[in-house]
């Protein structure tokens, strides 16, 4: 009891730190060589603090890239920082990506005193080929957009859209770097992305499919719903539903519930430890009823046990 009472209050100096009022996705995804954008949120009140960026996830072991205090530094052209108060949020933009630049990275605000506000998220560097959104979703008649993403070493290799499992459905961007026709349309801007578009959707266009750069690859499930259906579709959920977008805010709510309530358990666990030690006094005092002084000298001391041996000697251990 008395270890989890002091971890407590080593915690209780970082309250301020975890009352939620930064935020960010937990995680980012950029292709080596291309840039990745760090989107993060923070409350009005801290509209005129100091914001940075930083390369870990906690303050002590945080290596600081970026500030907006800072016009120009070494790592401008590496890593920028923008903010706009307006909006209260401030965008962090890392360029030229390396597999190396995977890790753990901060968005903060500083505080004037006790420990900065700060949210945490993992920044991910791919080799290869990847995909904006796994799974893409559309009605029937309509379309639907699928963004393909690539490292800047297949920059020139050839950039495919195939059925899975049939390759001779595949279409290629050629040397225009794009590709169209009267249900498919590829576009190449040569920037680390090729978008494909699937117009006019049928039933018979869902399936699995592969966005190919060179040799690698990276798959696509297509989902299409009868035109007029009111089944719910199975997908991820999107900014434009309101629970997702206070999602972080929900989660920063329970993180802060569960360090008050440990704060509560361990004060309650210290009373509980000071009652016991206080009934323990008064049962030593009813053995000593002639020696109140130094009953008194045992009460400033620790807290002592009393032992008696087969002897009938009683004998104070200190704990």
């Amino acid at each position: 009891m008395q270890r989890l009472f002091i971890l407590t209050l080593s915690l209780i100096a970082w309250i301020p730190a975890v009352l939620c009022w930064v935020s960010t996705k937990k995680e980012f995804t950029g292709p080596e060589g291309g840039s990745l954008t760090v989107q993060c949120r923070y409350a009005s009140h801290y509209a005129n603090h100091v914001k940075y960026w930083c390369h870990g996830w906690t303050r002590t072991f945080c290596d600081i890239l970026a500030r907006t205090d800072e016009t120009s530094s070494a790592n401008q052209d590496k890593v920028s920082i923008f903010d706009d108060p307006g909006k209260f949020m401030f965008t962090v933009t890392m360029n030229d990506l390396k597999e190396t630049d995977s890790g753990w990275y901060s968005c903060g605000v500083e505080l004037a005193s006790g420990a900065d506000d700060m949210d945490y998220t993992e920044v991910k560097v791919f080799h290869g080929v990847r995909v904006v959104n796994s799974t893409v979703s559309g009605e029937e008649g309509s379309s639907l957009t699928v963004k393909c993403l690539y490292t800047q070493r297949l920059r020139l290799s050839e950039k495919k859209w195939c059925r899975r499992g049939d390759l001779s459905s595949c279409l290629l961007t050629g040397s225009k770097g794009s590709y169209e026709d009267a249900s498919v349309a590829i576009s190449h801007d040569i920037t680390g992305a090729f978008t494909v578009t699937l117009k006019k959707l049928q039933m018979s266009d869902a399936g699995w499919y592969l966005c190919s750069a060179g040799q690698q690859q990276a798959d696509v499930q297509v989902q299409v719903r009868p035109h007029g259906s009111t089944k719910p579709m199975t997908t991820p959920p999107t900014p434009s539903q309101p629970w997702y977008r206070f999602r972080y805010m929900l989660e920063s709510i329970v993180g802060c519930s569960s360090l008050l309530l440990l704060v509560g358990l361990a004060v309650l666990a210290r009373k509980i430890q000071r009652k016991k030690a206080s009934s323990r006094f008064k049962e030593t005092e009813e053995i000593f009823p002639d020696n109140p002084k130094g009953m008194r000298d045992l009460q400033r001391s620790k807290e002592h046990i009393i032992k008696i041996d087969n002897k009938g000697t009683i004998n104070l251990l200190a704990y």
